[in-house]
């Protein structure tokens, strides 16, 4: 018998089914239906739980094996991009233009995708995580110009990344770059990326089995920070300073 995805009762505050249920094909839906609400949300996001679903369709939530992420410390830029931020005038911020960062990446054209998974709703919905304290936008200027961009949701010391976009060249690694280190000098020590892809390989997602992940994420979500905007605790950054390699 073909294995069915979990349909999610109205109830915001029900528990999901047991991330071991998710399907293998198509690898990692676990549950259908349901909403976007806060309690909902950040339910799923502390059980390794995140939704993904096209426009016309339900929510759908999924919970890959394996898992892609980025260690804090293992962000990779290549040797000719930090040399040219040695030179930058780019300043990152962060929680200063969420809604922009939003609205820019659902905008972003994906390669292989037609449209953007980033509905109306789902955009909402995150204004209001925000809104909570819990999402966030790491943000690239130039002059004054938003060029890059990042946001994903936060609870406890766990970093769950959505998505990034990029107006000019380098806008979204030179976002990437700055929130590895950022949440790295703060001790936490993964950025969740969800699914695999090369782009993400290439400035060093690695592969982790679901079970480490659920462990590592059942863990630092555990670990006391204060769900509030981060602008003031990220503070002002210079390019140039993410010119020197993340891996020490």
């Amino acid at each position: 018998m073909r294995q069915r995805p979990f349909v999610l009762s109205s109830d915001p505050h029900a528990p999901f089914p047991p991330v071991g249920n998710a399907m293998r094909e198509p690898d990692g839906l676990l549950a259908i239906g349901g909403d976007l609400s806060l309690p909902r949300l950040l339910n799923a996001y502390r059980n390794g739980i995140f939704p993904w679903f096209s426009p016309g369709q339900p929510p759908l939530w999924w919970s890959p094996d394996p898992r892609m992420v980025f260690r804090t410390d293992g962000v990779r830029l290549s040797s000719r991009f930090r040399r040219d931020l040695k030179h930058s005038t780019w300043q990152v911020r962060a929680d200063t233009r969420f809604e922009q960062v939003i609205t820019a990446c659902a905008q972003a054209p994906r390669p292989g995708q037609e449209g953007t998974w980033i509905t109306s709703g789902m955009r909402q919905a995150y204004i209001d995580l925000h809104r909570a304290g819990h999402a966030h936008s790491v943000e690239v200027f130039a002059d004054g110009a938003l060029v890059g961009g990042i946001y994903g949701v936060a609870i406890g010391c766990m970093f769950f990344g959505e998505s990034m976009f990029s107006a000019r060249p380098g806008g979204s690694k030179v976002a990437l770059a700055a929130l590895a280190m950022r949440l790295r000098a703060w001790g936490w020590p993964l950025i969740d990326a969800q699914v695999e892809n090369a782009h993400l390989r290439s400035l060093g997602a690695i592969l982790m089995p679901r079970e480490a992940f659920l462990a590592e994420v059942a863990q630092w979500v555990a670990h006391p920070f204060p769900a509030e905007g981060w602008t003031e605790r990220f503070g002002a950054m210079a390019a140039p300073e993410l010119a020197q390699p993340l891996v020490p």
